[in-house]
């Protein structure tokens, strides 16, 4: 597992995460992955690849569409670089 590894928020007690991470239960419920897979994946990518290309990515490999892929990418980039 990457040194950098991203883990999904806990959600607030309101049960309503926000941002980037409001998208996760849906892309879980629709690709049939746990959002861990995908934030390790993307992680991974990350290491080599733009924002934008790993968007890409998601969407021809995986189907995503451009929000979820853009949700997944854009929280992992926060998180890493934060």
């Amino acid at each position: 597992m990457p040194e950098h590894r991203v883990t999904p928020p806990t959600p607030p007690a309101d049960g309503k995460l926000k941002g980037p991470a409001s998208y996760f239960p849906s892309i879980e419920k629709t690709y049939g992955r746990p959002i861990q897979d995908w934030l390790d994946i993307v992680a991974d990518r990350l290491d080599t690849e733009r924002h934008m290309d790993v968007v890409a990515w998601l969407k021809s490999e995986h189907g995503m569409g451009h929000g979820h892929a853009n949700a997944i990418v854009a929280y992992v980039k926060a998180k890493l670089t934060s």
